[in-house]
């Protein structure tokens, strides 16, 4: 539940989890991983439920594990939701060339790929949600790395409704994301995945990269969400 650099910090250095070498625990990770119980965020597909089970050969009791696929299969359907909804805004925008690249590898280090001249590029990272009380995104290391030596990345912040629709955009500052990434604290550890809640100050209504705004103010949808800055006052997104 704490997250899997807090975790492996604790199996590697706590006594009481001594009777595996890291190099055992992370390759129970990696099975993990491939038995689909980790997300490629990070987080388990188990609820660990406050009901207690008891076996024949004592009272202890026993936290019981609900497999929570459905759980996750609603969160994947939740991105691709924000990802097709941006996907089509750019297009009906007029954007001449659109790719959904997230489609065909993650080794992009993002989802959609738009441009409208060799000068209007637009590398577009989409994180999605349903809630618009607060935005909650986790960004991969690949993705953070990508972000710090392309000019034309850009996070997209998708708000999605009932039906799919894009209810609101926004672009968070990539200065924002520069700061609030941990920084490594050894040669021998990284961090892979950060959650990060992305503070209104941190939020620009629509969708800039760079300088280009792929598409019109006028085409996107508003609502004030996420306590994101009016478009009067909101300063342009720096590109670092």
């Amino acid at each position: 539940m704490a997250g899997i650099p807090r975790v492996r910090t604790l199996f590697t250095h706590h006594p009481g989890y001594a009777d595996l070498t890291p190099a055992q625990y992370a390759e129970g990770l990696a099975w993990l991983r491939r038995a689909g119980m980790v997300t490629s965020a990070g987080r388990p597909l188990v609820d660990l439920s406050e009901s207690e089970a008891t076996d024949s050969g004592g009272p202890a009791p026993v936290p019981q594990v609900v497999w929570s696929r459905a759980a996750e299969e609603a969160r994947r359907a939740v991105g691709a939701a924000g990802e097709r909804a941006l996907l089509g805004l750019l297009r009906e925008g007029g954007v001449p060339h659109v790719r959904h690249v997230a489609a065909e590898s993650d080794a992009y280090g993002y989802d959609i790929q738009a441009a409208r001249s060799a000068d209007e590029r637009a590398h577009i990272e989409v994180k999605s949600t349903t809630d618009p009380t607060r935005l909650v995104i986790h960004l991969t290391r690949h993705e953070y790395e990508v972000m710090a030596g392309d000019r034309w990345w850009c996070l997209a912040a998708v708000l999605v409704g009932g039906g799919g629709q894009a209810v609101h955009v926004a672009t968070v500052d990539r200065a924002w994301l520069h700061s609030s990434v941990p920084a490594d604290q050894a040669s021998h550890g990284r961090w892979e995945s950060v959650r990060l809640v992305v503070p209104g100050h941190a939020l620009a209504p629509g969708l800039l990269a760079d300088r280009w705004r792929p598409v019109p103010d006028g085409w996107l949808p508003r609502r004030p969400v996420w306590n994101c800055q009016p478009v009067s006052s909101t300063p342009a997104i720096r590109s670092h």
